[in-house]
């Protein structure tokens, strides 16, 4: 049998990886800072290489694009950190669909050391289908939304990780809690007396 990567479209489209477990990437020297591992903005560089190919795989590739004049836009992306990868390290990339309209695609992926194991970040993601002509949301084609209909269905099973629809904040009593008695920045002036 062949592997996946190289059976033909129609093949691979009957396949529904769950999650999909394909993209695969290195940590390059030009994308290491200071701190001597991935800089916070190339970790959005090799999501979005996941992202494309999330979108060959579900039938949004640059044929599709071209051929019927639609792209897709980010509307809001959420990265969370979780361990450092440096230089030269192996990285695997899952995707799971959460959720979809004629419209719009939600999914998220989760960033892996391919040597040893760890999940290093996730890039939770919302996107929209647009016609190039209008730049304006446009509904997908009927095949691509039966096509994520099959997926949809495989990736309902799975269960969500936990970085599913975080929000960043602080907790208001930790953060008093944690400034209470101390002087400086943000403590209120102590008492003449």
């Amino acid at each position: 049998m062949l592997p996946r990567c190289v059976l033909p479209r129609e093949a691979r489209d009957r396949v529904i990886d769950a999650p999909l477990d394909r993209y695969r990437d290195v940590v390059r020297p030009e994308w290491i800072d200071h701190n001597r591992h991935l800089n916070v903005g190339y970790y959005l560089v090799v999501f979005d290489y996941a992202t494309d190919e999330f979108f060959r795989w579900i039938g949004l590739d640059a044929t599709h694009r071209r051929e019927r004049a639609v792209t897709t836009f980010c509307l809001e992306a959420h990265v969370t950190y979780h361990r450092e990868v440096r230089e030269g390290d192996p990285l695997r990339f899952t995707t799971l669909l959460l959720g979809h309209d004629a419209k719009r695609i939600h999914y998220i992926h989760e960033m892996y050391h391919a040597q040893e194991g760890y999940l290093a970040a996730t890039n939770e993601l919302m996107s929209l289908h647009v016609s190039e002509a209008t730049r304006r949301s446009a509904p997908m084609a009927a095949e691509i939304l039966e096509r994520l209909a099959r997926i949809q269905a495989a990736h309902d099973a799975l269960p969500r990780p936990p970085q599913v629809g975080r929000t960043i904040g602080l907790d208001r009593r930790a953060a008093v809690v944690h400034t209470a008695g101390r002087r400086g920045a943000g403590a209120p002036p102590a008492e003449a007396g």
